[in-house]
């Protein structure tokens, strides 16, 4: 199924509230590099947040090769694992002003959903994506909470 805006279950996981339960869960966010390839890159709970089905906020490290994608072409694909689903949503991309005081300092942008579709396996379930384990859990989830709590603003 396709839509123009996100499912209700990815929203909820994405609304940026209890990061500490979605810590392991990380995401892909696809780009297109300068030479044509898709250049994969993956994304966490803490660098994303969801203020409607329609909109999401995104804070990157700066100086990335997927930030410096998203800034040439304004576009990326989301791919997530969510509820038995993956997820693929198009994103247009506009690069949103820097927080002069920001406690971390990313690159902000406003990410329009474009187009959203939904993959399911008729003959598996899908349990999972891509899983993590983060080294200092207190430390980076007090990071993310700040960052999501900046992209919001």
């Amino acid at each position: 199924m396709c839509k123009t805006e996100l499912s209700p279950e990815v929203f909820e996981f994405l609304n940026g509230k209890e990061l500490s339960d979605k810590q392991h869960e990380a995401m892909m966010l696809m780009t297109v590099g300068e030479d044509g390839w898709p250049h994969n890159a993956m994304i966490s709970v803490g660098e994303i947040v969801a203020l409607d089905c329609q909109e999401l906020r995104i804070g990157l490290w700066p100086n990335t090769t997927t930030t410096s994608n998203i800034i040439r072409t304004q576009k990326a694909t989301l791919v997530m694992v969510c509820q038995g689903k993956v997820h693929y949503i198009r994103l247009f991309l506009k690069r949103l002003d820097k927080t002069p005081d920001s406690h971390y300092v990313r690159e902000r942008f406003s990410a329009q959903v474009v187009l959203a579709r939904e993959d399911v396996a008729k003959y598996a379930q899908i349990i999972s994506g891509i899983n993590i384990d983060l080294f200092n859990e207190k430390e980076v989830i007090e990071r993310w909470e700040q960052t999501v709590k900046e992209m919001k603003e």
